[in-house]
């Protein structure tokens, strides 16, 4: 019996190139724009074996090596679910070339994804569920295909603070980790929670790029663009996302910013700040600098020995959203990342990186902006 291999779902993506009993040789695609048009991104798979119930598969990405962030197939493993609601870290070997997998047998088809995936229809139940809560639905504008952009409002102090995931429609841990944080912040039991919508009004989007997200995308909108390089000049044709999102901001003001994003190739959590921006000061070092520390101390997830030099970005800094942010607004601003495959500092040979861990990061983030809040 051949296997089969489908990704005609949300946030599918693969190329079957050839089937042989169970074994597949399979291509990772490029980014697509809504018109078929290929970007230059190619990391994203999400599809479903059918067939290998009783022994299992081996799945070869052929073109594993040419893809855009090939450095992350090293000490990577792919999830795998069958009933779609517990995925599980499954064996992948990367010789610099091909990436093979090993499917186990399951109870029913399989879905493979590069990370746990986080659905249209999940992300709309958030908003629901948030609601019923007590949060406010705000919609911001609609995306390129017509979807609609919506952020939700916590708190009813008077200081403005906006959180965005999911630019990168791929790096879906950016949604489990909103999930989480917006657990703790709604849950009327918990004191930092009610302390925060004291202190602050929220603006959180879970999901800048819905487009993207169901079009099974690393990086783009179904414009083709790279959301988080359009914050400097954004237009209603190619970005509407990134007008709709920062022309809101400008209206309330920003106190403080985060950016919610996963990394392909390094193995931690850290955040990336505007110590490139010529005019930070003192005072946004210092501010960055707590922050880390606080964060450190309500989770051993978070360190500061390993992330971006402050050089990575140069004469597109300012179309970056957290750079951007920070010169306009002087502010903490934050791009914080989460990786694909585990936490090097606190492996989990089961899971790594998860979204669960990604949950759980969220609701502790909310002690270091508390703290932060407390102090400016």
């Amino acid at each position: 019996m051949t296997i089969a291999i489908s990704s005609a779902f949300d946030s599918g993506s693969i190329e079957v190139l050839a089937l042989d009993g169970a074994q597949a040789d399979l291509a990772i695609r490029h980014d697509l724009a809504a018109d078929g048009t290929r970007s230059e991104f190619l990391q994203w798979f999400h599809f479903r074996v059918s067939g290998a119930e009783r022994e299992g598969a081996r799945l070869r990405i052929v073109n594993a090596g040419q893809t855009t962030y090939a450095g992350g197939w090293r000490d990577y493993r792919a999830v795998a679910s069958w009933d779609r609601r517990r995925w599980e870290r499954i064996p992948a070997a990367f010789d610099g070339e091909v990436m093979t997998i090993e499917l186990p047998p399951a109870p029913g088809p399989s879905y493979v994804a590069y990370f746990e995936p986080y659905s249209w229809e999940r992300h709309l139940a958030l908003l629901a569920d948030s609601c019923a809560r007590g949060a406010l639905s705000r919609r911001l504008g609609s995306t390129v295909q017509g979807r609609d952009l919506d952020a939700l409002v916590v708190g009813e102090g008077a200081r403005p603070v906006w959180i965005i995931g999911r630019q990168h429609p791929g790096e879906t841990m950016a949604e489990w980790f909103i999930e989480g944080l917006l657990a703790r912040m709604l849950d009327e039991a918990d004191p930092i929670g009610r302390a925060l919508r004291r202190q602050a009004t929220f603006h959180i989007v879970p999901n800048m790029n819905p487009d993207g997200s169901v079009l099974g995308n690393l990086r783009t909108n179904a414009a083709g663009a790279n959301l988080n390089r359009e914050w400097l000049e954004p237009t209603v044709e190619r970005s509407p996302e990134v007008r709709a999102v920062r022309d809101a901001i400008h209206a309330t003001g920003c106190a403080a910013f985060f950016d919610i994003h996963g990394d392909e190739n390094l193995p931690h959590v850290f955040v990336a700040g505007c110590e490139m921006l010529p005019n930070f000061g003192e005072r946004q070092r210092a501010e960055q600098d707590r922050f880390s520390a606080d964060f450190t101390g309500a989770s051993p997830d978070f360190q500061t020995t390993h992330g971006y030099s402050p050089g990575k970005y140069k004469d597109d800094v300012l179309k970056l959203a957290s750079k951007y942010i920070g010169h306009t607004f002087g502010c903490l601003s934050l791009t914080l990342e989460m990786p694909f495959k585990d936490n090097a500092d606190a492996p989990d040979a089961r899971f790594g990186w998860s979204a669960a861990r990604s949950q759980r990061l969220g609701a502790a983030m909310l002690d270091p902006v508390l703290r932060h809040l407390q102090r400016t």
